[in-house]
């Protein structure tokens, strides 16, 4: 019975349709969510609208996370110690204003590193699909 039922939601679940640029770019701005978070963060310590708006602008608007990506994403950040967050008041409002701890630098240094590992094994698969001289891997051990 349960096999019949796991069976059921896996014939109903709809394939993503990988030729959809919409498909890759939702999964890219994903990711990049945590990133941008992070950079926007390694300038200054931010509230939550703040960030949002930074890492709208950052990004020249490719990446919007909404509150329901930033918060949760904070609250991992603060349990992991690489932010602090701390609440002040502005205008009667509380706001709750993170900061990158050391910790956080260092983790956003590490993913700075690995984006760009990520950038030249991009920039080798376009030559590749554009068959460019000489381009006859893309990933080398950056997928591994």
């Amino acid at each position: 019975m349960i096999q019949a039922a796991a069976r059921d939601r896996s014939t109903t679940k709809k394939a993503p349709d990988l030729l959809s640029p919409a498909y890759w770019n939702g999964t890219i701005k994903m990711s990049l969510s945590k990133f941008f978070i992070l950079c926007v963060l390694h300038h200054k310590p931010m509230h939550g609208y703040d960030i949002a708006r930074a890492v709208d602008q950052t990004t020249n608007g490719c990446c919007t996370p909404t509150e329901g990506t930033i918060y949760p994403v904070l609250r991992e950040f603060e349990e992991g110690g690489y932010v602090t967050i701390a609440s002040e008041f502005v205008g009667g409002r509380e706001r709750k204003v993170c900061t990158l701890t050391d910790k956080g630098r260092e983790a956003f240094r590490v993913a700075v590193q690995s984006w760009m590992e990520i950038t030249n094994c991009l920039v080798a698969s376009q030559r590749m699909v554009e068959g460019s001289p000489g381009s006859t891997g893309a990933c080398g051990s950056c997928c591994e």
